[in-house]
Parts: structure tokens; sequence; C-alpha cells
């Protein structure tokens, strides 16, 4: 199934129109599907191709869009809520994982869920039926750190 047959198929399927302005907002967030975008980076994303829309049917999109699944809000603690497009083709009910630098932002994912045996440990010892989880690595990325050494070694020399 492609991407506007799902988009369709989604929004039918929860009682909803598909409209040209929830289109144009999947459409960017599917040529951006491996970044996690904000509300003001889609807003900026459609604004380049010559779109009226507004930030609020921006907003209500993506509040649409996730109620109903075709998009999930990351909080990174950066002060803005972050959208990632759900694959179509996906069976997964878990989210993946994500490695956030402290030092420059950077957003890293996980595509290994090792999660899989500490979850059906707690499902056992707590018979509780876990539905997914969110894992946030916090730390300092490969680049920060070679920068970090790198102007170390020249203020040494």
């Amino acid at each position: 199934m492609n991407e506007s047959d799902y988009l369709l198929k989604v929004l039918g399927d929860n009682g909803y129109k598909t409209t040209s302005q929830r289109t144009l907002v999947y459409e960017v967030l599917s040529e951006n599907k491996n970044q996690h975008l904000s509300t003001e980076e889609v807003y900026e994303l459609i604004k380049k191709k010559n779109s009226n829309m507004g930030i609020a049917t921006i907003y209500r999109t993506l509040q649409l869009f996730e109620e109903i699944g075709l998009v999930y809000k990351h909080n990174f603690d950066d002060g803005c809520s972050r959208y990632e497009i759900l694959s179509p083709n996906s069976n997964e009910v878990h989210q993946h994982h994500h490695l956030l630098c402290k030092k420059c932002g950077r957003i890293i994912e996980v595509k290994e869920d090792l999660m899989n045996s500490l979850e059906e440990m707690i499902e056992k010892q707590y018979n509780f039926e876990i539905l997914n989880h969110v894992v946030k690595f916090t730390g300092i990325c490969d680049l920060c750190r070679n920068k970090e050494n790198e102007d170390g070694n020249r203020k040494e020399t």
C-alpha cells in the first residue's frame, strides 16, 4: 500500500476526510521520515511548497495524526514536541529508542530493540501486560566528544 492510500484508509477508517492540508502535512512528514520534526519545522517545510497553510492547522493536523496512529509524538526534553511518521508497512507495536546528545541536540535512532526480554520478565514478575515502552538515553554524541578531544589537543600544543 502506498503512502497516499494509507493516509486515505487511516483517515477514512477513523471517520475523517482527506483534505489537501492533511495530505500536505503527511507528504512533508513522509519526505522527512528519518527526522523528528517539530510543528514549527513542519510549518517551515510546508511554506517552502508555497502553501498558505497556517501553523494552527498544522498543530491540529499533527494532533489528529497522533490520535489516529499516523505519527508518534516524542518529547526529547528540548522544549517542543517532535513528530515521527509511523510506517504503513510496519507491524511493530514498539517505538525504537533514541540517543540524545546534551551538547548539540543530535538525535540518533537505535534500531535494535533489546527490551523484549526485559519486558517478558516484568510481565511475568508483576503480572502486567506491557503495550509499549519509551526509552531515551542522554549523553554526549561521538561528534561532540571528537570535537572536545580536538579542542583539548589544540589547547595543549
